[in-house]
């Protein structure tokens, strides 16, 4: 039995994403889902000839699919998102977010989806001088970060005596990383894992030793418990019939561990 749950499961999904990709979309009586994401991200959301693709496109496309809504993906950057859930402008964020404190208080989020943490990313010849876990600690330590992530806040919590410097997106901090600008860009482990199926940065290399516990979470507009209960519904749903270990596993050379808070 669980095997048909899991093979009818992929195949919905599959369906889905043929769809989207043809331009065909199911049209209803329910509401369009407009999800909110920032496609600059790979392997969550990312563009690839043209298209949005990742594991939070494909998270959407099955929640669609489960709750009979056509989905709208609504591409913004970063810093972008939670100004425009709370405008509601777009009725629910899929793109990567770590639950924290500050943006809990700004949105309500769902059950978590994946387990990740920070991870240390550089340049091949600096593997020896930071293979043990203590040395980004050392002061004098130059370390990029995106503004207003987690990475970020790693690095002000816990770095007191490195040096740190702001990159807009990890191809910024990548180039910084070759040109010997910093030692050590710290940024999400969905990042570091997309340098093992990208030869185009096979110069670079992850520790692969998280710095943090993270939950990813999708987020909706403080209050909206009826959306946030669907959201839950079709996860769950997701998680028992093998569709959310399929899509992480279709995007990441990985193994990554999801249990249910409830588990």
């Amino acid at each position: 039995m669980k095997t048909i749950k899991v093979f009818f499961a992929l195949c919905l999904f599959c369906t889905a994403l043929v769809q989207v990709e043809t331009g065909e979309a199911e049209t209803g009586e329910a509401e369009t889902l407009r999800v909110g994401l920032s496609p600059d991200y790979a392997p969550l959301a990312y563009r690839q000839d043209g298209r949005i693709v990742g594991i939070e496109p494909d998270n959407a496309l099955a929640v669609g699919k489960i709750l009979g809504r056509e989905v709208q993906l609504v591409p913004m950057p970063f810093d972008a998102l939670l100004p425009a859930l709370e405008r509601g402008e777009v009725d629910v964020l899929m793109s990567g977010l770590s639950v924290t404190a500050e943006r809990s208080a700004r949105v309500t989020f769902t059950e978590p989806y994946m387990r990740v943490g920070q991870m240390a990313i550089m340049y091949q010849d600096k593997i020896a001088r930071f293979s043990q876990p203590w040395a980004i600690y050392r002061e004098g330590v130059r370390v990029g970060v995106e503004p207003e992530t987690t990475g970020a806040a790693f690095a002000a919590r816990e770095l007191p005596d490195a040096e740190v410097s702001l990159f807009a997106n990890p191809d910024q901090a990548f180039k910084a990383l070759r040109e010997d600008r910093i030692d050590l860009y710290v940024h999400d482990a969905p990042t570091s894992w997309q340098l093992a199926n990208d030869s185009a940065n096979g110069d670079l290399i992850s520790t692969y030793a998280p710095l943090t516990e993270e939950m990813l979470a999708w987020a909706v507009r403080q209050g909206d418990l009826a959306l946030k209960s669907e959201l839950e519904r079709a996860l769950n749903l997701m998680r028992s019939n093998g569709t959310l270990s399929y899509i992480q596993s279709r995007w990441i050379p990985v193994q990554v561990e999801v249990k249910s808070p409830l588990q």
